[in-house]
């Protein structure tokens, strides 16, 4: 089946009430339902999907290379960093690249880191919408800066620390202020192939 096909019949079973979005174990969709909000995301199809009380629905990710894959499994996000700075990893592909501060144009870390997998794997913006549906990145979960910002808002929201649109707006325009928040409710995600 398709890739938009999969994602039509996803979002009409959401609405339509007749389950998970994606395949999940019996034993898993009742412990996540029952927090009334998490995330899932399927790798083979590039999308997370959102699933709350208020709200379904689905984003285009960009997931890790081979040689980088994204860890698979379940888990809670306690923690989201809001204007990032960027530190290059201690890894070959980035020996030649050099920090970004928060708000710097050559940061690739974009509007909000959110951790999934601390410390190393997260899902965060990126200016490389190119990569959206593919297997590009070095572990993490990849999104446009406006789909990042959304889940970043939902997922404090639904983890017991909501703000008003002005304060997320003020962060992430900021060249020099970086945020971390951390959840009172941590927000349940599974990674799945």
């Amino acid at each position: 089946m398709n890739r938009s096909i999969r994602k039509g019949i996803a979002a009409i079973s959401a609405i339509a009430g007749l389950g998970s979005l994606v395949a999940m174990t019996r034993s898993e969709a009742p412990a996540q339902r029952a927090t009334g909000a998490y995330l899932v995301a399927d790798l083979s199809d590039k999308i997370l999907y959102v699933h709350g009380p208020d709200s379904v629905g689905y984003y285009d990710i960009s997931t890790g290379k081979d040689n980088y894959p994204t860890p698979t499994g379940s888990f809670k996000i306690r923690k989201l960093t809001w204007n990032p700075s960027w530190t290059p990893p201690d890894s070959k592909w980035a020996a030649k690249k050099k920090p970004a501060g928060p708000g710097d144009p050559k940061n690739p870390m974009k509007v909000v880191k959110i951790f999934f997998k601390e410390p190393d794997y997260y899902i965060h913006g990126t200016n490389d919408v190119g990569s959206l549906g593919y297997s590009e990145s070095h572990g993490c979960l990849r999104m446009s800066s406006d789909d990042v910002m959304k889940i970043g808002m939902w997922v404090m929201a639904h983890g017991g620390k909501p703000q008003e649109e002005n304060w997320f707006m003020r962060l992430i325009h900021s060249r020099n202020e970086e945020k971390v928040v951390y959840l009172s409710k941590p927000v349940p995600i599974r990674v799945q192939q």
